[in-house]
């Protein structure tokens, strides 16, 4: 089990050994401070202290988790699971549920956040791909967000200012980029990778994947 202690910025502040074990760089990854005082001198935290939270996970889920989080830090709850895709320090990414905790203070706001997460499989090509993995030319881009909205050739011809050939040629790139069969397959497997962005409409391409 993971475990961090974040501010009221998402900034991480301390962490235990297994957080470090997938956050930071392998050099730096064997210390536990998650009991440790931030003022201790005696303690070198690695180096995922003091990185925004939103770093360590793929963009494709950032806009909805961090909707949860301005949730927590606002009153609105308390506690809240979500079901993540987090990037390690190598930037591979890995599937996780993540439980988000409020953490009382004087103020009536949080004065920090507990982080609890406990990784699954490693989301290797055939599940999630890593952002920085540029797959689509724009055009492409675009005609998968259409398609992910329900527009079909002939709208998607006329919006993008292609012949009905011109997009079929696209789409058929994409079914065989994607290794799938059909449209409906296109999207749900653009959805799994991370290609498009989780909690957003109209549906939108992650703009890590676009050459």
């Amino acid at each position: 089990m993971c475990m961090a202690v974040l501010d009221p910025a998402l900034t991480v502040r301390q962490a235990t050994q297994e957080f470090f074990r997938h956050f930071a760089t392998p050099d730096a990854a064997s210390v536990d401070v998650l009991a440790s005082s931030p003022s201790d001198s005696s303690v070198t935290a690695p180096d995922v202290c003091g990185r925004d939270f939103r770093e360590l996970v793929h963009p494709s889920v950032r806009q909805p988790l961090m909707r949860q989080f301005e949730r927590l830090l606002t009153g609105r709850c308390d506690r809240f699971t979500a079901q993540v895709v987090a990037l390690r320090s190598t930037g591979d990414p890995f599937t996780g549920n993540l439980t988000a905790t409020a953490v009382s203070g004087y103020a009536p706001e949080p004065a920090a956040v507990l982080v609890m997460m406990k990784s699954g499989q490693n989301a290797e090509g055939d599940a999630v791909v890593a952002p920085r993995k540029k797959l689509l030319s724009e055009i492409d881009a675009r005609i998968l967000e259409g398609i992910a909205a329900g527009l079909s050739t002939i709208p998607l011809a006329s919006r993008l200012y292609l012949s009905r050939q011109g997009v079929e040629y696209h789409v058929t790139g994409l079914l065989r980029k994607l290794k799938v069969p059909n449209r409906a397959a296109l999207v749900s497997r653009a959805y799994a990778m991370g290609v498009l962005t989780v909690g957003t409409w109209p549906p939108r391409v992650v703009d890590g994947f676009i050459k």
